[in-house]
Formats: structure tokens, C-alpha cells, sequence
């Protein structure tokens, strides 16, 4: 199905856009490794060098171009769909619905973004356990952060940043009462998580299992 396209950010203008969560972990591993390369410690220069590679390359913050149908909900992280199916709810939606699970590996863009326009009209932060992200057990037990959108006419959107086996750090900028764009960044989760997103039991389910989606680009669903 085709889409207008638009951007709900105003685009940046760096060549490599990095997450601002990322500065300061950039900022230390660069003075690092410079300390360490004016010491002549070559192995460890190298080392961090590598190591600040990788976290400018986890943190990166690319440019997404949107789909501008209102009924369509993207994508709020990069990665591979776990699950897409009905659920008879969950922690944070009564009654049948449908829920797309995204896993994000470290090799992932990290950002999140919101799949859908609407007001923010609840957030809930659970702290937990830290199991792998593609389990299943995930979904109910590790730490996390649901945001529940009401989507006008349409009723309401959830969607769950949840914490994996090596992520620690859940970052989300928004509070009840906010009004929030499809397709806008709003946090991310560092190092390694999934996405869970409930969407109405009547929605139009867009992926499959197994597909890999991006945040922002890729549509998941259609409301209906």
C-alpha cells in the first residue's frame, strides 16, 4: 500500500547524527583513548578507539521520512518482529487486542519513536528483571516503560520499552498530557531491548513474525 510521506522532526544537518544520550559515553571513551595514545599505551588506544567506534555506531540517530496516512501506526524501533498476533491483553491493556513485539539487537538504531499521533494519557515505569529481550517471559517480567496514547476517534495505543539482558537504561521525554507526532523520536533504550505495541483488537495487522521493520518507516498496522 502506498503513503504520503512527511517528517514529523525538522532534520538535523550532521553528516552522522548521534542520540544526545550518547555524548557523554562518546566524550569519555574519545579523552580515553586520547589520554592513552599520548601515553604510547598502542593496545589500549586501540581498544578504546574501537570501543568509541562502536558507541558512536550504536547511538546513531539517522533520518527517518514518515508515512503521513493517519489511520497507519509505524514502527517504533528498529529490528525483528518476535511476535504480531491477537493476545488476550496484558499489563497495561484489558481485553482482547493485537501486539507486535520488536526486538532490537546492539546492531540496531536504538531510538524510539512514537507509532502514532494522539495525547499521551498515561506512562507507566515498572523496574524488574533483565531476561533476554526476544523471550517471551520479557514482556511480563524485565524492566520497563508503557506509553498509553489516546489516538482521537480511534481509540487508544500502547506501546512498551522494555529492558533486555544487557540494557540498564531506559530513556523516555514524555509525561501525560503531551501531544506527540507519528513517527517522532521520544526515547530510546541503550544497549540491546524490545518494543512491545498493543493496538486495538480491530486494527489491520500490517507484519509478520520474523520481518525485520524500522522505526518511523515501516508500517506495523492500520487503525481502523
Amino acid at each position: 500500500m502506498n503513503y504520503s510521506h512527511n517528517f514529523p522532526d525538522a532534520p538535523g544537518t550532521a553528516a552522522f547524527p548521534i542520540a544526545k544520550a550518547g555524548i557523554p559515553y562518546l566524550a569519555a571513551l574519545a579523552f580515553a583513548t586520547l589520554v592513552c595514545a599520548l601515553a604510547g599505551l598502542a593496545l589500549p588506544a586501540f581498544l578504546l578507539l574501537c570501543a568509541t567506534v562502536f558507541v558512536a555506531f550504536f547511538f546513531r540517530d539517522p533520518e527517518r521520512v514518515v508515512p503521513g496516512a493517519p489511520d497507519c501506526v509505524v514502527s517504533p524501533a528498529d529490528g525483528r518482529v518476535v511476535f504480531a498476533g491477537p493476545v488476550q491483553g496484558g499489563r497495561y491493556v484489558s481485553g482482547p487486542c493485537i501486539k507486535v513485539s520488536i526486538f532490537m539487537s546492539v546492531f540496531n538504531v536504538h531510538v524510539n519513536r512514537n507509532p502514532v499521533s494522539g495525547t499521551v494519557a498515561n506512562i507507566d515505569y515498572n523496574p524488574g528483571q533483565f531476561f533476554r529481550a526476544d523471550l517471551d517471559k520479557a514482556s511480563e517480567e524485565n524492566e520497563q516503560n508503557a506509553v498509553t496514547v489516546d489516538v482521537h476517534g480511534k481509540g487508544q495505543v500502547c506501546y512498551v520499552q522494555i529492558a533486555g539482558l544487557v540494557a540498564r537504561r531506559i530513556l523516555c521525554g514524555l509525561k501525560p498530557g503531551d501531544r506527540v507526532e507519528k513517527g517522532a523520536r521520544y526515547g530510546m533504550i541503550c544497549f540491546g531491548s524490545r518494543l512491545d505495541v498493543y493496538l486495538p483488537q480491530n486494527a489491520i495487522l500490517r507484519v509478520r513474525t520474523g520481518e525485520r521493520v524500522r522505526a518511523g518507516t515501516t508500517v506495523i498496522g492500520e487503525l481502523p
